[in-house]
């Protein structure tokens, strides 16, 4: 291993391009230095991107890294096999490029942080940067220096498994967390140790696949694209990400990675990205599979030309772009640009100068500090949904006993959630062992699973569970769903708790004892048929290595709850999709409009004068609405005000409400701003998330929150594509969800 962090005797590197003596040298110009001396069999193969985790990666990916005919490996996390990768890559090829290592660094390494839906329930840049940082050095140590995330993508379909890869709903929160997971993974400086590079995903629309089917259709007219799916991909890029991926899934009829609408107009000529971009998983020969193309050469062709730059895990670049150049089909500038960009991120990176990973330069696995974030960030994303008779919190010196019921309360590997390959359930503590270790001293903790997993039908253990609940003080039932049940190809068309959970549910509510649910899953579910046979219920998504000490802490008051919802629970699965910025219609529902299916007289007549935009068995609201989140204080908005009741384009309006902890515990409270712009050259959404703030608030003190609001914060798309903001009048509201009541009212003049 010694031998791997010495200098690097490739004489091309020394020099060449990474010498001390060419230090004054702009990245460009060493970028365009080494392309220029490298020939079109190179530059394809920095282009290609294998897999390495079938058997010792050295043997089989050693001659092909010899003749530059790789720029990328995925899926090897042993650090001596990656720095064997890289000695062969910068001291046996010609050019000595060393190799981009990539690996799904989802959410956590080995300590595994709350599933990207439950980081957006923190409503927190600061606790998801922190997150993403802790994973990238628990990578880092393995030789990984490139991770597939942030997933990006808007997410209104509770159905599509990679909702739990998502940051929710809506585009402004998604966005400000967008920016800080990248900022996490890359660090203040790109080419430090412990950097690693983040790869937006998936460019673009995946999140709207049809039905919430994986890899579905998506048609998104270019308007809709533009002010809800694109912003949170702009922002990753303002914020200096060095890769995106394209998406799998089509956009109204050309699958994204031959998309040269997005990766050539938008990404390149728009947003003036210079990073690169990569496929997903094989997709360029599955361009054939869509229908696009009849061969794998014809779809290297497309992709190619549309502007991927790398692909991952094909062979359609290696094996037709040279003679598809020497045929004049692919422009040798489409190659030379693809290859440049992907140079250019090596350079940022520093791996030239540090192609080789000393694990001992890096924190330890499961540090101290790692862990500690998970717990952090497990505390704030668990969303208390409600809490009748304020049954939560639950106070130790007045119990005897407490039943816990279900087949999630000891789970060490289901509360890590989706997408964790590395990810290690014995550093796991489950919520069962971590309330023994709170209040085993002071109670009585029984614990009976009650179903072999979320899914069983099989009910033989509910007596057992029934006997425990009624001989204790109260019963904390542990529902949802395992980790498998989310993620990529898992979508449900059902998205009720799976199994017997609800008869089990029952069961204990007969008992007559205060039932609490907690529930673990990775995506928002229906909750209908439990929700009034309950008493409070803490929605903890899957909240990683440390959910459950955060959990026990929250159960028993040592915290507040805090999270918010980033998506919104529908109250059955046909009112999908269902999201809190829809537009107004022509026909808006109201409370006085509204008609119940069991209502509806026999033979009463078809009529549409009056008639609304709702679901006569469901209305038109909610189970929970988009940023809804209870607390154990009490908070109450008033007071507010804008600082002006009219600005000009380019002004800033400062608009502010008084929060008030009129309760008897201290606690933060997401404070949250919406707006309506009323009148549009396009229909506008009867509200849209403009800001939010966390907020601590101490027992009966009152706080002023403000927020700054520029007149190009409410910019949008227009009929002809370009952003703008309009005069007109505007609505705005202060609150604790989207469906804050507060109200204020402000004005852009045509001019002033």
């Amino acid at each position: 291993m010694a031998a791997f962090f010495g200098l690097i005797v490739n004489p091309y590197m020394t020099s060449s391009i990474a010498a001390p003596a060419n230090a004054r040298l702009t990245t460009e110009q060493r970028v365009q230095a080494l392309l220029a001396k490298m020939t079109l069999a190179e530059k394809i193969g920095q282009m290609s991107q294998l897999n390495a985790s079938d058997g010792h990666a050295p043997d089989y990916l050693g001659d092909d890294l010899r003749a530059g005919r790789i720029g990328s490996v995925l899926n090897v996390v042993d650090v001596d096999v990656v720095n064997e990768l890289q000695r062969i890559a910068v001291e046996e090829s010609r050019l000595g490029i060393p190799l981009m290592v990539g690996r799904d660094v989802i959410h956590g390494f080995k300590t595994v942080m709350p599933i990207p839906l439950g980081q957006a329930a923190t409503w927190n840049p600061d606790i998801v940067e922190a997150n993403a940082r802790a994973a990238a050095l628990e990578a880092a140590t393995t030789g990984v220096n490139w991770t597939f995330a942030p997933m990006i993508d808007i997410s209104r379909d509770a159905r599509w498994g990679r909702i739990a890869e998502s940051l929710g709903e809506d585009a402004f929160l998604a966005s400000e967390l967008a920016a800080a997971m990248v900022r996490g993974y890359q660090g203040e400086d790109l080419s430090a140790k412990g950097s690693i590079a983040a790869c937006a995903k998936h460019f673009a629309g995946y999140g709207a696949s049809e039905s919430g089917r994986d890899y579905a259709t998506t048609n998104i007219p270019e308007n809709e694209l533009r002010n809800v799916y694109l912003p949170p991909f702009k922002s990753a890029v303002d914020a200096g990400v060095v890769t995106l991926m394209a998406s799998f899934s089509d956009l109204d009829g050309v699958p994204a990675t031959a998309n040269e609408f997005l990766m050539r107009q938008v990404l390149r000529e728009e947003w003036q990205f210079d990073g690169f971009v990569v496929s997903d998983w094989n997709s360029v020969r599955q361009l054939s599979v869509h229908g696009l193309t009849a061969n794998d050469r014809d779809a290297a062709f497309e992709a190619a030309t549309a502007g991927v730059d790398m692909e991952m895990a094909g062979d359609a670049y290696i094996s037709h772009l040279e003679a598809l150049v020497s045929e004049g089909r692919v422009d040798i500038e489409t190659i030379d640009t693809a290859a440049a960009n992907i140079l250019r991120a090596k350079f940022r990176l520093g791996l030239f100068e540090h192609p080789y990973t000393d694990p001992a330069d890096l924190p330890p696995i499961a540090s101290k500090e790692a862990l500690q974030t998970a717990k952090n960030a497990a505390l704030q994303s668990v969303v208390m949904l409600k809490n009748d008779h304020d049954t939560l919190p639950l106070n130790a010196e007045t119990m005897s006993s407490i039943a816990l019921i279900g087949p999630l309360a000891d789970a060490p590997y289901e509360q890590l959630g989706t997408w964790i390959f590395d990810g290690d359930p014995e550093l796991s503590v489950t919520p069962m062992h971590a309330i023994h270790s709170l209040v085993g001293h002071e109670l009585d903790v029984r614990y009976v699973r009650a179903m072999k997993n979320s899914r069983s039908r099989a009910s033989e253990a509910f007596d057992e569970a029934v006997e425990i609940a009624s001989d204790s003080d109260v019963a904390v039932l542990f529902l949802g769903e395992e980790s498998i049940l989310s993620g990529e190809a898992h979508s449900r068309a059902d998205i009720s708790l799976p199994g017997d959970q609800a008869e089990l549910v029952r069961r204990i509510r007969a008992t007559g004892k205060p039932v609490i649910a907690v529930i673990l899953a990775g995506r928002p579910l229906t909750l209908t048929n439990i929700v009034d046979q309950v008493d409070a219920i803490l929605f903890a998504w899957h909240p990683g290595t440390m959910g459950g000490p955060a959990i026990a802490d929250l159960l028993f008051g040592v915290e507040s709850p805090s999270g918010k919802l980033p998506a919104t629970f529908p109250r059955m699965v046909g009112q999908i999709p269902i999201y809190y910025n829809q537009k107004n219609t022509g026909k808006p529902p109201t409370p006085d409009t509204v008609v119940h299916i069991d209502d509806i007289d026999a033979h009463a007549p078809q009529l549409s004068t009056g008639m609304t935009a709702f679901h006569l068995d469901a209305g038109y609201t909610p189970l929970f609405p988009f940023g809804h989140g209870l607390s154990y204080a009490s908070f109450e908005y008033g007071d507010i005000r804008v600082s002006v009741e009219e600005i000009g384009l380019g002004e800033t309006v400062t608009i502010s409400a008084e929060l008030t902890n009129s309760g008897d515990v201290a606690a933060e409270e997401v404070v949250q701003l919406y707006v309506r712009d009323l009148v549009g050259n396009v229909t506008r959404p009867v509200r849209e998330l403009k800001g939010f703030r966390r907020v601590r608030v101490e027992p009966g003190q009152t706080v002023r929150v403000e927020f700054d609001l520029h007149t190009d914060d409410l910019a949008f798309y227009g009929r002809n594509m370009t952003l703008m903001t309009e005069p007109g009048e505007f609505h705005a509201w202060i609150g604790g969800s989207s469906d804050a009541e507060l109200r204020t009212e402000f004005r852009i003049a045509a001019s002033k």
